[in-house]
């Protein structure tokens, strides 16, 4: 650590009055209120690395998402990890924000999305693209690679409209490929590890981290499903495809493979799932029974992407769904999947 690093910086929470005031002008103040049931809001000061998932689509839409709920419980299940969340807000709350230069907030514990450590985006849809960058811009973090401080988060997304993150990507630090149950584990455990965590501020008032913002990314790229786009330079055809690939950094893997969770025909993550405030889209507990699809339909893009076929055992699916229901109080549970009449 550098000797000019004086004073431990500890992020406080928004000021209650000014959230509060945020939330009597907007139309479903429950959006970004916070307080669901089986939420998990974290002693700050005892917990090393902290993630946002910031979803970029409105609170009804994220809150049915289950990859949501099932990365929310795996990080939050380690006592040394924080998961919070965040939603696009809708045009109201984007205008108070802006109209009072207040930073976007976490719903567990109302901290500014630069006070963490990593931004977490899940990226279903390209129609979202356009919504991560609103959400950066109203967190006060920078909207491209370049343009970050080495205090502001890491930016990573995934999800299937990644698989081909090049579109959208001068604007993410680091994209994960695959399925993510392990991987955030993973990359929690390397950040923090190196310190990428740790943010002290420095006598001229700049804050800085315990590690530089290219050491962290150099570390991403050696995580198995991890791809860092400023390690790479593409060149393209006159159609705008991609001609080549050329490493910028021996440090950048020349092949990524996507992740596969090792573990999902034997265990289930996302029991104690979230309970909304106001309804969702899908306002119902869920458990995947099946990873993939038998069909192989060309036009299909997640039959292809979630391979391999991977069925949960029946009595595995159904001692989970019983647990499920107990954890959160619903009365029906969706057995989801691609195609859920093909489990066998």
């Amino acid at each position: 650590m550098s000797p000019v690093l004086q004073t431990r910086y500890a992020p406080e929470p928004l000021p209650a009055l000014a959230v509060e005031r945020m939330l009597a002008r907007v139309r479903k103040p429950g959006r970004y209120a916070g307080g669901e049931w089986n939420s998990v809001a974290k002693e700050w000061s005892g917990v090393a690395m902290k993630w946002c998932f910031a979803y970029p689509d409105l609170y009804e839409i994220g809150m049915s998402n289950l990859g949501l709920r099932i990365l929310y419980e795996v990080l939050n299940d380690h006592p040394d990890r924080l998961a919070e969340r965040c939603f696009a807000p809708d045009v109201d709350l984007q205008a108070g924000l802006r109209a009072r230069d207040l930073p976007l907030w976490s719903l567990e514990t109302r901290r500014a999305l630069g006070d963490f450590d990593v931004i977490g985006f899940s990226l279903g849809y390209e129609l979202t693209y356009a919504n991560v960058l609103v959400m950066l811009e109203l967190g006060h973090i920078g909207l491209t690679t370049n343009e970050r401080a080495d205090s502001d988060p890491l930016v990573i997304a995934g999800g299937s409209s990644v698989l081909n993150p090049e579109p959208i990507s001068d604007f993410l630090d680091a994209v994960v490929l695959g399925e993510g149950e392990e991987v955030v584990l993973e990359i929690s455990d390397v950040l923090e590890r190196l310190g990428w965590h740790r943010r002290e501020r420095a006598p001229n008032g700049q804050l800085r981290r315990g590690l530089s913002r290219a050491a962290a990314l150099r570390a991403l790229a050696a995580i198995p499903g991890v791809y860092v786009p400023s390690l790479y330079a593409p060149t393209y055809n006159s159609d705008g495809s991609i001609a080549a690939i050329e490493r910028l950094d021996p440090a950048a893997p020349a092949a990524i493979a996507g992740r596969i969770a090792a573990d999902f025909e034997t265990k289930v993550h996302g029991i104690r799932q979230l309970v909304p405030n106001i309804g969702i889209v899908f306002d119902r507990a869920q458990i995947e029974v099946m990873r993939g699809c038998t069909r192989g339909c060309r036009f299909c893009q997640a039959g292809v992407q979630y391979r391999p076929l991977r069925e949960r055992a029946p009595d595995v699916a159904i001692e989970a769904a019983e647990a499920i229901l107990r954890s959160t109080g619903y009365e029906e549970i969706g057995l989801t999947s691609l195609s859920t009449a093909d489990y066998t």
